[in-house]
């Protein structure tokens, strides 16, 4: 009986790990599935010593991907994607630009917002990947040094494009603090902002400034959030 119960354990054991094998074998295989992906799109790259007004590249993006919006660039990260827009907030969670099933999902624009941009807040989301691919490095602005250095990003649209000027950093809970979120954010939006963020740069908003929120998963707390602020100019 005894002999009995330890081969049971280590048959259990060995398919334990087998288990896992094959778990960290998805995980690989979704990230080198993203990763070619995102190479083959990279042709697509908006130039950004491009003075033109038209953006070529991404006029050909959305001719090839309907639902392509735009392109975001965040330098000294991995933000370097092109996003798109569904008909709400959970298609493209695990989604590639082409609509098939991918672990890492789709930089997407809020289903609510404006493709132009000419909403008050428009809020890009992304997840967090452990490889860093996605918006994972968006964790880098925890740092206030990174935070400091680093004060610009680059939406590229077909026929425009927006500086954006990171200006906050905040560490949230969307299920209490949905105004974040909200692409009409009220008068005292600025203030609840200068009050939670981790790190704030002094910025003089007016009620024509357009803002554009990046948002991912943080780790710090169940359900955690970590955006990013900017102006859009």
């Amino acid at each position: 009986m005894k002999k009995l119960i330890c081969t049971i354990l280590a048959l259990g054991f060995v398919g334990l790990i087998l288990y896992s094998g094959y778990q960290l074998w998805l995980i690989q295989a979704d990230y080198k599935e993203e990763a070619d992906l995102h190479s083959a799109v990279m042709e697509y790259r908006p130039q950004e010593k491009d003075d033109e007004p038209i953006n070529q590249s991404v006029i050909d993006l959305l001719t090839n991907y309907p639902d392509a919006i735009g392109w975001l660039t965040v330098p000294n990260t991995k933000i370097d994607y092109p996003f798109v827009q569904g008909k709400d907030n959970d298609y493209y969670l695990r989604r590639d630009i082409n609509g098939g099933y991918a672990l890492a999902g789709t930089l997407f624009l809020d289903y609510r917002c404006e493709k132009d941009f000419t909403s008050r807040n428009t809020i890009i989301y992304g997840h967090h990947m452990k490889n860093g691919s996605m918006l994972g490095t968006l964790k880098g602005f925890t740092d206030k040094d990174f935070f400091d250095s680093n004060t610009h990003g680059y939406i590229y649209l077909p026929h425009d494009t927006l500086t954006l000027e990171f200006f906050a950093y905040l560490v949230i809970d969307p299920a209490t603090e949905k105004e974040i979120y909200n692409p009409m954010p009220s008068g005292d939006f600025l203030d609840y902002v200068k009050q939670n963020a981790r790190h704030y740069r002094a910025v003089s908003l007016t009620g024509d400034d357009r803002l554009v929120t990046l948002s991912t998963c943080a780790y710090e707390f169940d359900n955690a959030r970590m955006v990013l602020l900017a102006r859009a100019a």
